[in-house]
């Protein structure tokens, strides 16, 4: 690295650097597999699926990008988009430490910390699957079992609601709305689902974002 280097400088050059390899290498493996078994996939009809498909993909990439980045750093973020699974673990266990560091995202500590803290929620998850992967057969019996069905149903109720909590309890003003919002949509639109989690959690953000500058400006937020 160069002396006169900035950290996040090196952060956005890792950044770039590992983000456009994993992007190849995901691109490589349907490639192989197809020059391997001679199964390569009709181009026309690919390219009017990626043609239909791609626009919804992209807006909610933006959407993302400009939502998630401010709450999880350059580097978490970098690493987040390619680890995956942003809302349901990286996210939560950015916040939380923090929290628990008691750091701004905005400041380089910040950056650091929720970076390790997410580049750890990979590692466990990668070792956890690891793990599921040598154990699934013997443990299919008991997982399988009903009494522990209604637990597998609430894990992730579990997860937010602990971090609703703390969040919503130092300004319970500001999570009114969204908590109405969400309400209302799943309410008014059952197609809504756990499938839906990432356009609405960014809508969410969004949402919560605008209505608390106006509260902001009327003067209604301690």
């Amino acid at each position: 690295m160069k002396k006169n280097m900035s950290y996040m400088d090196s952060v956005h050059r890792d950044g770039r650097i590992w983000n456009l390899s994993v992007m190849v290498i995901l691109f490589l493996f349907p490639v192989t597999v197809g020059i391997i078994y001679s199964a390569m996939p009709d181009w026309h009809g690919l390219l009017m699926g990626v043609i239909a498909t791609a626009p919804m993909y992209w807006a909610v990439g933006i959407v993302e990008t400009i939502t998630y980045v401010p709450m999880l750093g350059a580097g978490g973020s970098y690493l987040s988009f390619v680890t995956g699974n942003i809302s349901n673990l990286k996210m939560p266990a950015a916040l939380n430490a923090l929290e628990q560091a008691d750091v701004n995202i905005r400041s380089e500590e910040g950056e650091i910390v929720s970076t390790i803290a997410i580049a750890v929620s990979s590692i466990v998850t990668t070792l956890i699957i690891i793990v599921g992967v040598i154990l699934i057969t013997p443990l299919t019996p008991i997982l399988d079992a009903p009494v522990l069905e209604p637990a597998f149903a609430q894990l992730l109720p579990a997860l937010f609601g602990g971090l609703g909590v703390v969040f919503v309890s130092k300004n319970w003003k500001i999570a009114v709305a969204p908590v109405i919002l969400m309400l209302i949509l799943f309410i008014a639109v059952p197609a809504l689902n756990a499938g839906t989690v990432g356009i609405m959690v960014p809508v969410g953000v969004l949402f919560t974002l605008g209505v608390s500058r106006i509260m902001y400006k009327k003067h209604l937020l301690d």
